[in-house]
């Protein structure tokens, strides 16, 4: 049987993206007809929708499909998501890992569910800056923890690839709320998100 790839892509944005690429195509000087560009418009097309999904995704939804009830008041830290998104300014990639903890007032929240509200967001034309704070509401919003922490760090390919060309410099960006504003639990979170624990 031979390999089949299904996609639901909406086919009347695909199609004026593609028009819209293979006119960027033609401007930089390149031949839209030649072999290997045939399909790029349409293949860069159903990327950006891929990449750009986060507008039509729901951070609230996502925490209370999975929201239940539990005393619990302990801190709970989802580290090391990865996250891929892009720049707004020049629409190149960034890339890295996010960190989050929240501290829960009488509800948690499924931990993949933390992983998808980080991919909500980034699947948007961001800057790192308002990424952090934009998960660490969603958070706030829908659980209304006793405090919320999250620690971005991330490459930028605007900073990598032109301008400054700095291959290794990382951005970190952090937001904190509630009990996270106090020295000692935010040290915590800091220390934990730094150890090797597995």
């Amino acid at each position: 049987m031979a390999y089949k790839r299904i996609e639901h892509y909406d086919s009347e944005t695909t199609l004026s993206l593609s028009e819209a690429y293979k006119n960027i195509i033609q401007q930089i000087g390149e031949d839209e007809n030649r072999e290997g560009l045939l399909k790029t418009p349409e293949r860069i097309a159903k990327a950006m929708q891929f990449m750009t999904q986060g507008y039509e995704m729901d951070a609230k939804a996502i925490l209370e499909s999975a929201k239940f009830h539990e005393d619990v008041s302990e801190m709970v830290i989802v580290k090391d998501i990865e996250l891929y998104s892009m720049c707004e300014h020049h629409m190149l990639p960034f890339y890295g890992k996010a960190h989050i903890a929240y501290i829960p007032n009488g509800y948690i929240t499924g931990l993949s569910k933390i992983a998808r509200v980080v991919d909500v967001y980034s699947k948007r034309l961001q800057v790192q800056e308002r990424l952090t704070e934009q998960i660490l509401n969603a958070i706030k919003d829908s659980l209304n923890p006793l405090g919320v922490a999250v620690v971005i760090e991330a490459s930028h390919l605007c900073m990598m690839m032109r301008g400054v060309a700095k291959q290794n410099s990382v951005t970190t960006t952090s937001a904190f709320y509630g009990e996270f504003e106090k020295n000692e639990t935010r040290s915590e979170f800091l220390k934990l998100i730094t150890y090797n624990l597995h």
